[in-house]
Order: structure tokens, then C-alpha cells, then sequence
């Protein structure tokens, strides 16, 4: 398990774009990783999404999956930036709403030197509310 501190040394994210809590379980050999993001009403983007029905942004859950990814594959972000390259087969189920909990499970398909294809749900209350496919490229800074 890694708190928050830890996952900051991992990837390049800080508030309000963290969207990663705390890891869960890790398993590096099976290539997979749990993490838990605390949606709270004092999120930023809950001004303007959508003012009286909040609502997180689909496109941030996502995020929210690979930045689980990140702290799987990167060691550290030293001179490194994880950038996406493509996002498939996306499905939102369900909205997160302010007080839900959000667990993130991601499974890496493939690395290929600095490419890097998963699969990934966000599950609140046990039920899955978005997932996808997606590739990110580590770059240089």
C-alpha cells in the first residue's frame, strides 16, 4: 500500500490534478494495481461541473486509471512524463457523485520499451461505473 506521499514520487501529478489517493495493492509481476481516489464535494472541478447536480468528469476518471498505471510502471519521475496516446473503448455506467469512493483496477496488456497498452475500471460500491483501454508513452522531459 502507498499513501499519497509515495505516489507523488512516482508520477509527475499534483493538486488539483492528483487524482490518486492511495494504492491499494500493487503486484508488479502480475502487472496490475488497485488505487482509491476519495471524491469529496471541495474538488475543483465540481464548480462548473454542473453547478447544483455535481458530477466528476468522465475524462477525469479516466485520467484517474492511468495515473494508477503510472505508479505501477514509473519507478520514479526523474526527467520522465507519461503521456497518453490513445483512449478506446471508454464507457461510462454510472456518475461519481461528491462522497463516493472510487477504486481504480488497471491490468498493463503490454510494454513495448517506452509504450505501455491497459485495461482498466472504476468501480464505486463494487459496481464498475467507467472503463477503458488505453496506451501511454513515457517521454523525456
Amino acid at each position: 500500500m502507498l499513501d499519497v506521499m509515495e505516489i507523488m514520487k512516482r508520477i509527475p501529478h499534483r493538486y488539483p490534478f492528483l487524482l490518486v489517493d492511495r494504492i491499494l495493492e500493487m503486484d508488479k509481476e502480475e502487472q496490475k494495481i488497485r488505487g482509491l481516489k476519495n471524491v469529496t464535494i471541495n474538488e475543483e472541478f465540481f464548480n462548473g461541473h454542473f453547478p447544483g447536480h455535481p458530477i466528476m468528469p468522465g475524462v477525469l476518471i479516466v485520467e484517474g486509471m492511468a495515473q494508477c498505471l503510472g505508479v505501477l510502471v514509473l519507478d520514479d519521475t526523474e526527467g520522465k512524463v507519461p503521456y497518453f496516446a490513445a483512449i478506446e473503448n471508454v464507457k461510462f455506467k454510472a456518475p461519481v457523485r461528491p462522497g463516493d469512493q472510487v477504486i481504480y483496477e488497471v491490468h498493463v496488456n503490454k510494454i513495448r520499451r517506452n509504450i505501455v497498452k491497459a485495461t482498466g475500471v472504476a468501480k464505486v460500491d463494487d459496481k464498475v461505473v467507467t472503463e477503458a483501454s488505453f496506451t501511454f508513452t513515457i517521454m523525456e522531459k
